[in-house]
């Protein structure tokens, strides 16, 4: 799997302007880079010489013994494929220049200048350097080969000869903190890579701007960003500098250090997250492209799956490696459960609004849905009770009909009872046995099929009723179907598929359950008296006995000892793993293999070590590979239902409406993506 790139930063210890004890510092870090199979290592500003050696940069003694530093530098790593970017005192034509050097293979391949130089506060650049231009020229080469010339200049680019993905940009510190950042223009001229080498000191809250500036550059330039500051080991007359390493992508942190740590971190950044972003947003709109480019050979090692031990790429020979980064098994849901109150209220809330508009625009009073005792109905039901709340209306305007039949077990049918009777709605029972098997003898089918027309004729049945219920009572029938369903087209086509309005059709099959334990929350913090107190009580009780029973659609007769037979998950595979599947296939465009690979990584105990959540499920290759055919049979084959999907509020960046988000011909072919992974079959 070659879409991924292993950058790293490094802040190394220093001594003030001491560049042979610094460049000694920074080949101890280039060995490691080279040994952890990095592709980029980015230092500090002024790694040679040292930030703060100020007034001693102007000194001749200085700048010719940082020289012949660098030449030490360009010599000791003359064999090693990784690109350095450091910081550099650079005299041209009699002035000095806040610079980064790239090199890589000894040869120094471009020079970026400092724009923005600080002269405020602590910082007094202007006292020592030139302001760097823009555009480019050619000066002969640093380290004195002849009849070789440099490129000098901001509007340079680093262009990866093997990886046209690759494209590194520099900045250096200021650069990052003014209105319009270069990196801004380097990102609109193409480049994906932004190294900034930089000198920030330590002050409260700094590391909170610090990051919130990388975030966003990398957010919304969809770019990786490489942010490397010098360490505490400088000077300290004045201030302390921070040692903040950052390794940023599309907006998020993959890897950050400690607070004034002395080391290296590294992470494996992304090309094709990068690069789907930005083909994807149409309003990422580029300009000319006036950089230099500087071609280079990038060196990139193979990533194998995680317990894939079979080769994952044709190459070989070339060195596996282990991709070092988290990537998140659950991307519906927050990296931390902390966070999970707020995100259940906010999607509660885009739901009731889509709900209290539809009301208002079509004047009615009354809300009908089918109540089953599972996680779809029960938050339905829960959205509607905060919409009849909010809007003023009396809940038992609320009708919940539970429609037993063949195969609806005690625990799902008493738990839809009791959660209707604590919140206040009206309920309705209606066994459908009776009206099926009268339709059974209608069309001449023997019962004791038990196939998809005996499963199918319940769940119509079921909707005829809400349907004609909801004209009777002046009512809008409220879907209960999920994203998670949708995409799996897991419904009966013309039955539970469709309502007059769908609160659930954007809530994932794994993000309900906060949903609803945020419901529960609301209420809880909010109890006045004891009676309240012991209603939530029970119903907190319920919730959590509804997300502990198996999904089911419940059109199998239960077994011998009335529990539930029926399984989705037995059927489909696991929803944790449709949902990764889901997400990674619309948010990025990824190939079957690369989805594949992630999920071989998501879910494998390494990288569930870093989950910050309970819930840690671990799959095997083979189980994730099972599954995945699955989801790309069943999502292409189901368009038909989603082309006709009922109205429903969009909640989240994957949504399936025909009208929005995903426009997909129904008579699509697979093919494609279900031959990639025959390949990978064959590998394991």
């Amino acid at each position: 799997m070659n879409d991924f790139v292993r950058v790293a930063s490094v802040s190394p210890k220093v001594s003030v302007a001491d560049p042979f004890y610094n460049v000694e510092e920074m080949l101890k870090w280039a060995k490691e880079a080279e040994k952890q199979s990095v592709s980029l290592l980015v230092y500090p500003e002024l790694a040679v010489s040292g930030y703060t050696a100020h007034d001693l940069l102007l000194q001749e003694s200085l700048q010719k013994a940082c020289a012949e530093a660098v030449g030490i530098f360009a010599e000791k790593t003359a064999d090693s494929p990784v690109l350095f970017v450091f910081g550099y005192p650079f005299v041209l034509r009699g002035k000095l220049y806040n610079t980064a050097f790239a090199m890589q293979k000894g040869k120094i391949l471009g020079i970026v200048p400092k724009k923005h130089l600080p002269n405020h506060s602590e910082f007094y650049e202007e006292r020592y350097f030139q302001e760097g231009r823009e555009e480019v020229e050619w000066i002969p080469d640093f380290l004195g080969k002849e009849e070789e010339w440099t490129p000098f200049g901001m509007h340079l680019h680093f262009t990866a000869e093997n990886e046209a993905r690759f494209r590194l940009a520099v900045e250096i510190c200021e650069d990052l903190w003014v209105p319009n950042p270069p990196s801004v223009t380097h990102c609109l001229m193409g480049a994906t890579v932004i190294a900034n080498t930089t000198a920030s000191d330590a002050l409260i809250r700094k590391n909170d701007s610090r990051r919130a500036l990388v975030q966003h550059s990398s957010g919304c330039l969809h770019n990786a960003y490489i942010y490397t500051s010098a360490g505490p080991s400088e000077s300290t007359q004045d201030m302390v500098f921070s040692a903040h390493s950052m390794i940023a992508e599309n907006g998020k942190i993959l890897s950050e250090s400690p607070r004034f740590y002395e080391g290296m971190i590294y992470s494996d950044i992304d090309l094709s997250v990068l690069w789907q972003e930005r083909i994807k947003q149409n309003t990422f709109e580029t300009t000319e492209d006036s950089a230099i480019q500087v071609s280079f050979p990038l060196y990139k090692a193979d990533y194998e799956a995680q317990g894939v031990s079979a080769p994952f790429s044709s190459e070989k020979r070339k060195k596996k490696i282990s991709l070092k980064r988290f990537i998140h098994p659950m991307p519906f849901l927050p990296p931390l459960s902390g966070k999970d109150y707020e995100r259940g209220e906010e999607i509660l809330s885009i739901q009731v609004q889509g709900l209290k508009k539809r009301l208002n625009h079509i004047g009615a009073k009354k809300v009908i849905l089918g109540l089953s005792g599972g996680l779809d109905s029960t938050l339905a039901l829960f959205v509607c009770v905060e919409c009849f709340r909010l809007m003023g209306y009396d809940l038992d305007h609320i009708l919940t009909i539970t429609m037993p039949s063949f195969g609806t077990s005690k625990l799902t049918r008493n738990n839809a009872l009791e959660c209707a009777r604590l919140l206040g709605t009206e309920l309705r029972e209606i066994s459908i046995e009776d009206a099926v098997l009268q339709h059974f003898k209608d069309i001449s089918y023997d019962e004791t099929m038990r196939d998809v027309v005996y499963e199918n004729a319940q769940a119509r049945e079921r909707t005829q009723i809400l349907m004609d219920l909801a004209n009777k009572e002046g009512a809008l029938l409220v879907g209960t179907g999920d994203l998670s369903e949708s995409a799996l087209g897991f419904s009966t086509y013309n039955a539970d598929h469709m309502s007059m309005y769908n609160v659930n059709c954007d809530v994932p099959k794994t993000v309900i359950p906060l949903v609803l334990r945020s419901f529960v929350k609301e209420r809880e913090d909010a109890v006045e008296d004891s009676m309240d107190r012991e209603k939530v009580g029970a119903l907190k009780k319920i919730v959590e006995e509804i997300i502990q029973v198996p999904v089911s659609p419940e059109l199998l007769p239960p077994d011998e000892k009335g529990e539930i037979k029926q399984k989705t998950e037995e059927i489909l595979g696991p929803y944790v793993l449709h949902d990764f599947f889901l997400y990674m296939h619309l948010r990025y465009g990824f190939s079957a293999k690369k989805l594949f690979f992630l999920a071989c990584h998501a879910f494998s105990d390494e990288n569930m070590q870093y989950y910050k959540r309970e819930e840690k499920k671990t799959f095997s290759p083979k189980e994730i590979l099972q599954c995945l055919k699955v989801f790309y049979r069943r999502f292409f084959s189901q368009q038909f239902k989603r082309s006709c999907m009922p109205d429903g509020p969009k909640i989240g960046r994957i949504a399936l409406s025909p009208r929005g988000d995903l426009r997909q011909a129904s008579d699509a072919s697979s093919r494609v993506w279900l031959l990639e992974l025959e390949e990978i079959e064959h590998s394991l």
